[in-house]
C-alpha cells in the first residue's frame, strides 16, 4: 500500500530494533499507554508470533523517499463473521509526528479494510491525553462512540479511553 509520502509493508523480524526504539520513547509510551519495557528478543518473538496470525495484519510505515521505517500499525481482531476489525498505530520518533504521515497511513488502512478486506467496521481506542491523535482520527472519518472513564492510570494521572470507529457507510460519503 502506498500514498504520496509513505508506504506500508509487512512488519519483519528485522524491524525489532526500530520497533524497540519507539517502545522506549517516553512520549510515545504515554500516547500508547505502554508501561512495560521489552527486549529486542521479546519483540522478535512477538513479531514471529503475529506474522502468521490470520486475525491480524501488521505493517511497517516507511517513507517513500528514504525507505526509513517511521512507525508501525496493526489491523487487529479481524472478524469476517461480523465484518469488523480493530486498529492501532504508532510512529516511532518525535521527528515524524505532526507531519501527516500517521494520517496518510490511517487512510491507506481504511481504504484497505473497506475495499480489500470487505469489512464494515474499523475500531480504535485512543487516550484523552492524546488530542492530536483524536483530531487526526476524526479527520480520517472516525467517530467517537464512547468513553471508558479514567481507564488508564499513567504517571500519577488518570486518562479516559475513547472508543472511535469508522463504518462502511461513513467511508463511502
Amino acid at each position: 500500500m502506498k500514498s504520496e509520502h509513505i508506504y506500508l509493508r509487512p512488519l519483519l523480524v528485522s524491524d525489532a530494533a526500530i520497533y524497540k526504539k519507539s517502545m522506549d520513547d517516553k512520549e510515545i509510551m504515554l500516547m500508547t499507554g505502554t508501561k512495560a519495557q521489552y527486549s529486542i528478543e521479546q519483540i522478535e518473538t512477538h513479531i514471529k508470533a503475529i506474522i502468521n496470525d490470520e486475525t491480524r495484519e501488521d505493517y511497517a510505515i516507511c517513507l517513500n523517499e528514504t525507505k526509513e521505517m517511521i512507525g508501525e500499525l496493526s489491523i487487529l481482531s479481524i472478524d469476517q463473521d461480523n465484518k469488523s476489525a480493530g486498529f492501532r498505530i504508532a510512529l516511532n520518533n518525535q521527528k515524524v509526528i505532526g507531519k501527516g504521515f500517521g494520517s496518510e497511513a490511517t487512510k491507506l488502512v481504511i481504504q484497505h479494510v473497506f475495499e480489500e478486506l470487505k469489512l464494515n467496521r474499523l475500531q480504535l481506542e485512543v487516550f484523552s491525553h492524546n488530542p492530536r491523535g483524536i483530531r487526526a482520527y476524526e479527520k480520517c472519518g472516525f467517530v467517537k462512540e464512547g468513553v471508558l472513564r479514567e481507564a488508564l492510570f499513567y504517571d500519577g494521572t488518570y486518562s479516559d479511553e475513547i472508543i472511535m470507529s469508522i463504518i462502511r457507510k461513513d467511508y463511502k460519503k
